[in-house]
């Protein structure tokens, strides 16, 4: 295990790992949550996040990064921070009505672009699939897709019936709570 997958997995098990009834954005009812913002904004889990972010970027050759606004933001600032050259951007959940109405959001991205799809938590995989959607409906390429968390409750087989692009989760619910009873 590399030194930044284990500091961002310190860091999720110190600050983002909460054990109780939780329900999830999918409806479903768990015994534990991973909030994975807790961790990831701040320094040393972001820093980490951002060097494996960067390098997937790098390996795939992605010029831009991004996701669903609001669980990439962080993890697409994560690589900028850590030197990548990739642009990064949000994709919106509701176009905005005003300005200039657009879907995706940040440095203007040609026809083509190689995206790296990212995300924090993935469960069922839904607002990373809309990510991937909307991405391919404006033009651009998607190389790649990665989280920061796998619950592995069937979100890496939804994002592949979407997609050829390799799917590489940074961490898995097996490594922050490897306890749990849900298995």
């Amino acid at each position: 295990m590399s030194a930044a997958k284990q500091t961002l997995v310190a860091e999720l098990r110190a600050h983002a790992l909460v054990i109780g009834e939780v329900v999830l954005t999918s409806g479903k009812t768990a015994q534990y949550y991973v909030d994975a913002k807790r961790a990831i904004l701040m320094r040393p889990a972001f820093m980490a996040l951002g060097q494996l972010v960067s390098e997937f970027a790098d390996e795939l050759g992605a010029t831009a990064v991004g996701g669903m606004t609001m669980g990439a933001d962080p993890v697409a600032c994560s690589a900028l921070a850590a030197g990548s050259d990739a642009k990064a951007f949000f994709v919106r959940k509701e176009r905005k009505e005003h300005g200039l109405q657009r879907w995706v959001e940040g440095p203007l991205l040609e026809p083509g672009e190689k995206c790296l799809i990212v995300e924090d938590v993935v469960t069922t995989g839904g607002s990373t699939v809309q990510a991937i959607q909307r991405v391919d409906a404006e033009g651009f390429e998607v190389v790649g897709v990665c989280s920061v968390l796998d619950r592995l409750a069937g979100g890496g087989a939804a994002i592949a019936a979407v997609t050829d692009a390799p799917y590489r989760p940074f961490t898995t619910i097996d490594d922050v709570h490897p306890d749990r009873e849900d298995r």
